[in-house]
């Protein structure tokens, strides 16, 4: 940037939010104010301690679904954590410092293990409230068919504002599902939901989405009760066509590329660069989608990964994605843009 006379001459008031360090970082970031902040799971970060995101991953899940899922107990989280802290500290030494979890309750959610996990390796690890309504509606509590939306948005905000299940940790973001096509009645009403929280608590929606006319849809519901466009995240977006992520993007969402693994990291390299040839990189968030599923219901005595093509977690994009994205024309700046600016921006809490 280059100042002119008049901006030199400038004078502000005294306030430690406008020192010249920090006034540079907001033109530099376009963050918009010095005060936006990341609800962590160890408690609120100023944003720009955000290094390197990873904006939809998970730790460990359960995927028996709501009416017979068991938590595993407290004593086990130490069999957890041998297993997963080698690929987050890992994950540290390669630049990322922050991973954004998104399993929901009802498929595994334990902020516990996650707040361990972050006190031993030193990365951020935001976590999440809300229900997921895809896959059948297997994964959602008798609540979310006999409750009203308000009803609903109280219960995510109390986690909110007082935290979750009397751990005094907090939720950094909304996540819900849905399917195909347009949203049924029980999505939609989740959606009004979560609307209504992120109306009142600056926290962005991620939504697990079927395909690009499920994306729409949201979209309609979310501009008829007035939520900004940019506290909407589309998750995996890579089930929708390159015209259908380019016109909701140009609408404010987030477009959200996850599932990156070995096997299709050309692929999702084509689809990067498309949106930096459209003048949208501003738009996009992306993720490997990776994590640990237990095999039986209520232990941690015996995790496997995924199996979504990436034998080691948490990896590929670093090693693999962004030195394909630098050959191709990708330069320092459009890194940053991917992996710290548009992560940042995606999940400050600004309503």
């Amino acid at each position: 940037m280059t100042l002119t006379k008049e901006t030199k001459d400038m004078k502000f008031p005294p306030l430690s939010c406008l020192k010249a360090r920090c006034f540079g970082l907001v033109i530099l970031l376009g963050f918009g104010s010095c005060h936006s902040v990341i609800q962590t799971v160890e408690g609120r970060k100023k944003a720009w301690e955000i290094k390197g995101g990873l904006t939809h991953e998970h730790v460990v899940t359960n995927f028996i679904g709501a009416k017979e899922i068991k938590e595993s107990p407290a004593e086990e989280n130490a069999i957890a954590i041998s297993s997963i802290q080698p690929s987050l500290s890992a994950l540290k030494t390669l630049g990322i410092n922050t991973l954004f979890e998104c399993t929901p309750r009802y498929i595994g959610r334990d902020v516990l293990l996650l707040k361990a996990l972050s006190e031993k390796t030193g990365m951020h690890i935001v976590t999440n409230t809300g229900w997921y309504a895809a896959v059948e509606k297997r994964y959602l509590p008798v609540e979310a068919f006999s409750w009203n939306e308000n009803q609903i948005a109280a219960n995510w905000e109390n986690e909110f504002l007082v935290g979750i299940e009397n751990t005094g940790i907090k939720p950094g973001f909304i996540k819900l599902g849905v399917g195909d096509g347009r949203l049924d009645t029980v999505e939609a009403k989740l959606l009004r939901a979560a609307i209504l929280v992120s109306h009142k608590t600056g926290m962005s929606i991620a939504v697990h989405t079927g395909d690009g006319a499920a994306a729409k849809h949201e979209l309609e519901i979310a501009l008829q009760a007035r939520l900004n466009p940019h506290k909407l995240i589309w998750v995996h977006a890579q089930n929708g066509t390159d015209k259908e992520r380019k016109e909701l993007a140009e609408k404010g969402i987030w477009i959200s590329l996850d599932g990156i693994s070995e096997k299709n990291v050309n692929d999702y390299i084509e689809r990067i660069l498309f949106f930096k040839k459209t003048g949208l990189l501003s738009r996009l968030l992306i993720s490997h989608d990776d994590g640990w599923r237990v095999v039986k219901n209520g232990s941690y005595a015996q995790m496997e990964l995924f199996g979504n093509g990436n034998p080691t977690p948490y990896e590929t994009i670093s090693k693999r994605l962004i030195p394909g994205l630098m050959m191709r024309g990708f330069e320092k700046g459009d890194i940053r843009q991917l992996m710290i600016r548009n992560p940042r921006m995606a999940f400050r809490l600004k309503k």
